[in-house]
């Protein structure tokens, strides 16, 4: 597994977030219930909380759990099995939040927002299937599938399918992230209309996810490397549901194996779960995922307590 942060990459981005946040601010752990989490969160998490605990900022523990036909309730319970092994403490009732904050049940909120984009005739019903949308597909396997609007102006009726797209201009987004700096992305040209709503009637991740950050006040989103070619699409979103007042981000290096690919759920890599049953300390886990994520030089122990050390 490898890491590619670096000891000067370490020290700029501390001196970035030094002076890149408010005096009170709020970031967020939101994994899902989809499966196990694997070493992978648990370098988001040693980021997330470290960060936290050490420039004055608060974390919400939310579980994503808008795909209802993924997301399963054993895991979810395991996420909080994993995280209080860990030693790591949301603050979601300082922020008056309940303990459980999940996005099931929390229909009403993003029905406002669906309900602010048709107002604006910013959605259309789409039935096109996923196998339709790769076949139309001219790029190669590497390079994110593109929506190529087949649907955007034929008026499909609503009442057809509960699928529903967002109509994007072609607008460059630009934003400065705390490690990679100044970035400009076309969401149009990237993702095409961005699904809001699936053929199943499931509000989709990136939907989702503006929404719960908008209205939960996140400052900080800390996420992979993988999710930052989704932040422009996502601010043009939010945008477009007349928020001015965006979170900064932080994308930081993914643990990959040696051949590139990321770890995940569906692939099988080991869980925090099978390491605890072989042994580990929660401290061992978390020194270890700080090792991996370029954070400290060796895989020492790091107790929970000890996280905010990693940027002093």
């Amino acid at each position: 597994m490898t890491s590619a942060l670096t000891e000067g990459d370490r020290l700029a981005l501390g001196a970035r977030l030094a002076t890149a946040l408010p005096t009170r601010w709020r970031t967020r752990f939101a994994p899902a219930p989809t499966g196990l989490l694997h070493m992978g969160h648990a370098v988001n998490a040693v980021y997330v909380w470290s960060i936290a605990r050490a420039f004055g900022g608060s974390v919400l523990l939310r579980i994503e759990d808008h795909d209802g036909r993924r997301a399963r309730d054993v895991f979810d319970a395991a996420i909080r099995t994993d995280l209080a092994w860990l030693g790591l403490h949301a603050d979601n009732a300082a922020l008056g939040y309940p303990e459980t904050l999940r996005q099931r049940g929390e229909e009403s909120a993003y029905e406002a927002a669906e309900a602010e984009l048709t107002a604006r005739a910013q959605l259309y019903a789409c039935r096109c299937s996923r196998r339709e949308i790769a076949a139309q597909q001219t790029s190669g396997a590497d390079v994110e599938a593109r929506y190529a609007g087949t649907c955007r102006d034929l008026g499909v009726p609503f009442a057809e399918t509960p699928a529903r797209r967002v109509r994007l201009d072609e607008l460059t987004v630009t934003f400065d992230d705390l490690r990679h700096g100044v970035q400009s992305q076309v969401p149009q040209q990237q993702c095409g209309d961005l699904l809001v709503r699936d053929r199943h009637g499931q509000w989709t991740y990136q939907f989702a996810v503006v929404v719960d950050d908008l209205r939960h006040e996140i400052d900080l989103v800390i996420r992979g490397d993988d999710l930052l070619a989704s932040t422009g699409r996502q601010w043009q979103l939010a945008t477009l549901l007349h928020r001015t007042s965006l979170p900064t981000t932080l994308h930081h290096p993914l643990v990959t194996h040696a051949d590139g690919r990321k770890l995940s759920k569906s692939q099988g890599d080991t869980g925090l779960a099978e390491l605890r049953h072989a042994g580990w300390s929660g401290a061992r886990m978390l020194g270890h995922a700080a090792w991996l994520g370029g954070l400290q030089e060796s895989p020492e122990d790091l107790p929970a307590e000890e996280l905010a050390r990693l940027w002093r």
